[in-house]
């Protein structure tokens, strides 16, 4: 192999490792700096690839940005589902099963912190590639993940044990009741026991409206 040789990158659809360097350093990267904020050179550095091999696997920033929210909506997406699936898969105490569930609802996930950040940043971004990447992130993460709580809530209602007309809003009102009065400031942190009153707070009041 000559010297020129050794010094070419990969051919797309290989080096899958450097391709997850990439979306992982970039997500950390737009997660400190928004979009308008991040550079190629930056988000190189942080991934430990060259600014070559980044444009190798993605055509410019605004491709990189809509995949990196797709792949961590998709990840973050997964893991609340898990939570959906071991709370409330199957009930067998309505109150307590809804407010595990919700505990586990608004406990931050460390491993998707940056995810997060991230989509807190949207909404002071502008442009069409963060319109695009936010729609991505709609589709990914919450419309399927509300989805999944809708049906499992439909299910519910289904055996008599909640009364729900529309499971969709249903779901939309549970998300927002365990998670009513904490704190949703970056950085903050409320105890366990904040939570466990918060979240015992909103279950009520879901009950109070769909219980039988």
């Amino acid at each position: 192999m000559t010297s020129r040789d050794s010094g070419r990158e990969q051919p797309r659809g290989r080096g899958s490792g450097k391709r997850e360097a990439i979306l992982a350093g970039a997500l950390s990267v737009f997660a400190r700096d928004g979009y308008a904020g991040a550079s190629i050179d930056a988000i190189s550095a942080e991934a430990g690839v060259s600014t070559r091999t980044i444009y190798n696997h993605f055509t410019d920033k605004a491709g990189l940005f809509q995949q990196v929210l797709e792949h961590s909506s998709t990840s973050a997406a997964e893991a609340q589902i898990r939570i959906i699936d071991r709370h409330l898969r199957k009930v067998t105490d309505l109150e307590a099963d809804l407010v595990d569930f919700g505990r586990a609802w608004v406990t931050p996930m460390p491993t998707h912190a940056d995810h997060f950040r991230l989509v807190q940043r949207l909404g002071a971004e502008s442009g069409s590639a963060v319109e695009t990447a936010t729609s991505t992130w709609r589709q990914a993460g919450p419309v399927r993940v509300r989805a999944e709580l809708s049906a499992r809530l439909g299910e519910l209602a289904s055996q008599r044990v909640l009364i729900v007309d529309d499971p969709d809003r249903a779901a939309l009102h549970l998300m927002l009741l365990v998670s009513a009065g904490l704190p949703t400031q970056p950085g903050a942190a409320p105890t366990p026991h904040e939570i466990t009153e918060a979240v015992t707070a909103g279950v009520r009041a879901f009950l109070h409206g769909y219980g039988t």
